[in-house]
């Protein structure tokens, strides 16, 4: 069960009402009344009249469809404030030295939706049904979990493939390495017999 009301013209700027309609998004009717009503900020007066229109508009289309709903219950699914006009409603405020500072009245425009918790927790239910065949508990999940177990064995094998090939190559680099230090060696060998022959 949802329900809207909106709250039109309200004194003071768009940016000011946010700030207040920000504190009771997503809370339940009691607590939202409660936040507003000890909130020390000009819009939060004309916010609290939009909620409560929204909650008897709310019981109103329960008793029309013969639907129970609890005014307690009722949590502020969505509310926000968009800008009202002020064109035509520009100020002129005297200032010294004869010059005048104008002045600008803003407005906005308040909607609040408030829904009841039983939707809420029937989507809940339906999103952990959903949570539990993707963990694997279900037959979609369990193929599905068999899937990316082969996956996973395959990136494995490629890599333990990977890790042989890389043994090899240093194997080879090592004998290469072994080959060239024994030539060396033999070249310095050869290099030095000549000399101790002429010195005997």
């Amino acid at each position: 069960m949802e329900a809207r009301a909106s709250a039109k013209y309200l004194r003071g700027s768009a940016q000011k009402a946010r700030l207040v309609v920000d504190m009771i998004r997503g809370k339940r009717v009691g607590e939202a009344l409660a936040i507003l009503r000890f909130t020390n900020k000009r819009a939060a007066s004309g916010i609290e009249k939009c909620l409560r229109s929204a909650i008897a508009n709310a019981t109103e289309t329960a008793e029309r469809e013969n639907v129970a709903v609890d005014p307690e219950e009722l949590v502020v699914k969505t509310c926000f404030v968009d800008m009202g006009p002020t064109k035509h409603r520009r100020r002129v405020r005297p200032a010294p030295q004869g010059r005048a500072y104008r002045e600008q009245r803003h407005f906005c425009h308040v909607t609040v939706l408030v829904s009841s918790e039983g939707k809420e927790d029937g989507a809940g239910e339906s999103k952990g049904s959903k949570g539990k065949s993707a963990t694997g508990k279900g037959p979609k999940g369990a193929a599905a979990k068999g899937a990316a177990g082969k996956g996973s064995k395959a990136p494995a094998e490629g890599k333990a493939a990977a890790g042989k090939r890389g043994a090899k190559k240093a194997a080879a680099a090592e004998e290469s390495a072994e080959k060239t230090t024994t030539k060396r060696a033999s070249k310095k060998k050869s290099e030095a017999a000549p000399s101790e022959e002429t010195t005997e």
